[in-house]
């Protein structure tokens, strides 16, 4: 088992993805939103489906973190079984 505590572990792409993906739709949530408040122009329907990818981003991170529990689960099975 690697003990370097700096190591990716398995899942730990997914989550940073997801993160990164989040706030990509959060900050066009708030895009989107601001003319509503602003009273100007509301964008486009197109653009109220890039604020989708808020949940996009926390299904990606949620897939990671269910990866990451599998990979532990399988090394703390690993390891019960040598000992």
């Amino acid at each position: 088992m690697d003990t370097d505590p700096d190591a990716a572990r398995p899942g730990d792409a997914l989550v940073k993805a997801g993160g990164i993906v989040f706030i990509v739709g959060a900050v066009a949530t708030l895009a989107t939103m601001a003319p509503l408040f602003l009273d100007t122009d509301p964008f486009p329907s197109y653009a109220w489906a890039v604020c989708m990818l808020m949940g996009v981003g926390f299904a990606i991170s949620a897939a990671g973190v269910l990866r990451s529990a599998a990979a532990q689960r399988t090394a703390a099975r690993a390891s019960q079984a040598q000992a």
